[in-house]
């Protein structure tokens, strides 16, 4: 799906956008087809462009195309031009770094040494300053990633061999990084220190396989192995595996709203399944947040999991009682004024017999803008439903992320500017009620929160930012999301 696409029927981007998949592979002959296929595994973390390099003893080859991975990847148009026994790819949606083909990843580039790609998920928060320092020594940036700003210092590193420059690179930078990166020897996976977004090593009968979920071994029937820790560089060779361990240890802060919206259900993510943590939110819902009701019907398909959990908790019939549909993507309508209501008609239909007359609780993932859920809301009041109470397996979105999520800035989330109440009234339900921040912990198996010392990156809900944000110290939500290059 291309970004204008979606918005133009999401009510102008009301919704958390996917960031970013990566996927490689190191001794296997058939690499970029094993690739394709991980990359579709990963295509729910970017759904906008995608792009693999492989290396076949003496040449890299490369293609990136805007376009789903079914799309633009297939055996006769562009993996057959793939050679080589060792391979990166990346699905990509852009934060704000623009949605042309010069920031499509991998990015490559020939160094003194040889070539080198590299691959990436997450935000770089202090891209910018380094990239102006780096300008001013004459380097010449031609893409508005932040991605790019590892491959200058990789190349300008004065230290001696590839890990050590490598290593010398990733420690000027800040912010969240899962990286996957290629030279003429080596693939190379890598953690940033607080391990905010995920990696996991896999085996494929001998072969290496470093990706963003586990989902994406599971297409290819590779074993999983582990997850790379916080902070951890591994380095695979023909001679096997290294591990590195660059930063000084910190305590973990993994994105905890990986488990509630952005890993798919089946991967099972720093040792839990994210589908029964899904079910253990609905659960907690339940208990904190209860309603007197017929149904329990979730807005699909992020919601699912939760309401099911829900319903059990609260000894209520759970019913599909709204069906998306699965094959929006691109449209021949324009969307003009005139038609621009109907959007969520594109994406979501009510099924009115479980509905009908029924005391329903709508269970979402979260609200965002709000016209989404009001739209919904309203969807479920046409079928007949006699009340409608909506139950949201998250807390309330309070701010931005700066971490590979794109999000509207900090005044366009509801939950920032308005009060449960006022929520409440502006979607038109009958109730409202979010799971707390204690609650969520406890879903992911954590007694609660630990205020002092967080046990995730929970930013978005606590406005407690786990890193510097040097790049935006003093700036508006507005300005910091313009000027931040999207790597993820």
């Amino acid at each position: 799906m291309h970004r204008s696409d979606i918005e133009a029927f999401d009510n102008e981007g009301d919704a958390f956008h996917d960031e970013c998949g990566v996927f490689g592979i190191f001794g296997r002959q058939d690499a970029a087809a094993i690739v394709t296929l991980g990359l579709h595994a990963l295509q729910h973390r970017g759904q906008e462009a995608a792009g693999i390099v492989s290396f076949d003893g003496t040449r890299f080859h490369v293609e990136r195309h805007i376009g789903l991975i079914g799309d633009r990847f297939t055996k006769q148009s562009v993996i057959d031009r793939l050679e080589g026994h060792r391979a990166i790819g990346h699905t990509r949606y852009s934060t704000t770094g623009g949605s042309g083909l010069r920031n499509v990843q991998p990015l490559f580039a020939e160094l003194a040494d040889g070539g080198f790609a590299v691959a990436h998920n997450g935000n770089i928060t202090n891209a910018m300053t380094v990239q102006r320092q780096l300008q001013k020594q004459g380097a010449i940036f031609t893409s508005t990633s932040d991605t790019e700003t590892l491959l200058h210092l990789v190349a300008l590193s004065q230290e001696k061999g590839f890990n050590a420059r490598f290593i010398d690179a990733i420690r000027q930078l800040e912010g969240a990084f899962a990286l996957v990166a290629l030279s003429s020897k080596k693939m190379v996976g890598c953690r940033d220190p607080l391990g905010i977004r995920p990696l996991v090593l896999g085996d494929l009968d001998g072969a290496y396989i470093l990706a963003s979920e586990t989902c994406a071994l599971d297409i290819i029937g590779a074993r999983f192995v582990r997850d790379l820790d916080p902070g951890e560089m591994v380095v695979i060779t023909g001679k096997g595996i290294e591990s590195f361990f660059p930063f000084e240890k910190q305590q973990s802060r993994f994105c905890i709203f990986e488990y509630v919206y952005f890993a798919r259900p089946d991967s099972t993510v720093e040792g839990r399944n994210v589908y029964a943590i899904r079910k253990a939110i609905g659960v907690e819902l339940a208990r904190e947040d209860p309603v007197d009701a017929d149904i329990v019907v979730p807005v699909p398909d992020s919601g699912t999991p939760a309401a099911i959990g829900f319903a059990q908790a609260a000894n209520l019939p759970f019913e599909l009682g709204i069906i998306r549909n699965h094959y929006v993507g691109r449209t021949f309508i324009q969307p003009s004024d005139s038609i621009r209501h109907m959007g969520v008609k594109l994406k979501h239909n009510a099924n009115r017999r479980m509905i009908e007359g029924k005391r329903v609780v709508l269970v979402d993932d979260s609200i965002v803008r709000g016209t989404t859920s009001q739209k919904i809301v309203q969807l479920v009041r046409d079928a007949g439903a006699k009340e409608v109470h909506m139950r949201i397996a998250s807390p309330p979105t309070l701010a931005s992320c700066f971490y590979g999520v794109d999000t509207p800035e900090t005044a366009k989330l509801l939950a920032s500017r308005m009060s449960i109440k006022d929520m409440a009234d502006f979607i038109r339900v009958d109730s409202l009620g979010f799971l707390t921040i204690d609650g969520l912990y406890r879903a992911v198996g954590e007694a609660a929160r630990d205020n002092d010392a967080p046990q995730f990156c929970d930013a978005c809900f606590t406005r407690e930012y786990p890193t510097r944000l040097t790049d935006h110290d003093g700036a508006d939500n507005v300005r910091q999301l313009s000027i931040l290059a999207g790597g993820a």
